[in-house]
């Protein structure tokens, strides 16, 4: 049984923990490393950044092009927009 444990929790340390990608922060490479962002949309989140300033909360993505509901919900446990964000709302 302990060997089986210590397998276990040698798996766990051989992968790095999973890090939403921050989408008020992140370049453009970081936000395509995300399943489902090629460059055009990470492209447009960065120029809708850039625009209008940061991202308060996830669902401000329906106002970049390309994003809707659905894309957001598939996409929502992947990025963040950090806790500085979270504490303004």
């Amino acid at each position: 049984m302990k060997n089986l444990i210590g397998i276990v929790l040698a798996g766990f340390l051989a992968f790095p923990a999973f890090a939403a990608v921050n989408l008020n922060t992140a370049t453009q490479s970081e936000l395509e490393s995300v399943k489902g962002l090629g460059p055009a949309k990470a492209k447009a989140i960065i120029m809708h950044r850039e625009k209008n300033g940061n991202f308060k909360r996830l669902e401000d993505l329906n106002d970049v092009k390309g994003f809707g509901k659905a894309t957001i919900e598939k996409l929502k446990d992947e990025l963040t927009v950090g806790a500085e964000a979270n504490k303004k709302q």
